[in-house]
């Protein structure tokens, strides 16, 4: 699968479903970010069952400022809907293999508790 553009009216959406979304904040002007996109797109050829979406943070300065995306590429990986990865820096294709290879073997049901439980206890601080 190749790669996807995503914008403003698609992010939600596009990281919200299930399954595994690897999303790449990237500029034009970003000589890491040119050197990451072989990686990037070679890896999307090889995962047909993740989706891999691209955000040109330059077009799209609104939605990389929500997402507080200060250092590019930042790498972003949601599984399910609930993010997963987020760091930012160019990675090496095994790098990125490995990476992609442990958010497979994932325990959600995990993932899920662990989230409720981080939350429940944000808000009993916030009382």
């Amino acid at each position: 699968m190749a790669t996807i553009d995503i914008t403003e009216a698609t992010f939600e959406d596009t990281v919200t479903g299930e399954g595994i979304v690897l999303v790449d904040a990237w500029a034009s002007w970003c000589g890491p970010c040119r050197a990451f996109a072989p990686t990037y797109e070679a890896a999307s050829e090889k995962h047909s069952d993740a989706t891999f979406a691209k955000l040109d943070t330059e077009a799209h300065q609104s939605l990389a400022a929500a997402l507080q995306i200060q250092s590019i590429p930042t790498l972003m990986i949601f599984r399910d809907g609930i993010m997963v990865y987020r760091d930012a820096g160019a990675l090496p294709p095994a790098a990125l293999e490995d990476l992609i290879g442990q958010v497979k073997g994932l325990d959600m049901d995990d993932v899920r508790q662990q989230v409720a439980e981080a939350n429940a206890a944000r808000d009993a601080e916030g009382q």
